[in-house]
């Protein structure tokens, strides 16, 4: 029985090894095809204004136009720093908020279904952009990410300066 044991908890460890592996690319795919999409929706709404405006002003949003500026630019920047992996954590915040103001806003009976009706919530426009958001805000951008090689060098020049700092101590024989 205890070799059973031993066994299964190996088995176990080398799958979930093997499953953790594919963190990464997981997170990079949901970065790069819905930082795609939150730049274009962005783009969208930027070269449409006048539109987004009126949709704005319908939907009793205040200060529409510096709203639809607002949040055509936060989509199509945000978009693209999510797309690289660039401030990731830091960007997936006001773009969570963003999508929960839509669902407020433009989807309001959506959002109150979520427990009666989930099929209408997940069905609604913000959810997936919601979820990608919330995937990488808790996640972060993973290892295949601008952020990541930045850490990655900023880790390394901290450890080359204090391997100066520690040759520079040791006093010369």
């Amino acid at each position: 029985m205890n070799k059973i044991t031993e066994n299964t908890i190996r088995l176990y460890s080398r799958y979930e090894s093997a499953i953790s592996r594919l963190q990464s690319p997981l997170l990079l795919a949901v970065r790069l095809y819905w930082g795609w999409q939150f730049f274009q929706t962005g783009l969208g709404k930027l070269t449409n204004i006048p539109k987004v405006i009126d949709f704005f002003t319908s939907l009793g949003i205040p200060f529409p136009t510096v709203n639809a500026y607002f949040v055509g630019s936060l989509e199509c920047v945000g978009g693209a720093l999510l797309f690289l992996g660039l401030g990731s954590r830091i960007i997936t915040l006001p773009l969570t908020f963003n999508m929960l103001v839509a669902y407020i806003t433009a989807d309001r009976e959506a959002l109150f279904s979520f427990f009666s009706d989930p099929g209408k919530f997940y069905a609604a426009d913000p959810y997936t952009f919601l979820f990608a958001a919330l995937l990488i805000l808790i996640f972060g951008p993973g290892k295949i990410s601008l952020d990541s090689a930045i850490g990655y060098l900023r880790m390394r020049k901290v450890a080359e300066l204090r391997g100066c700092i520690r040759q520079s101590a040791v006093p010369a024989s």
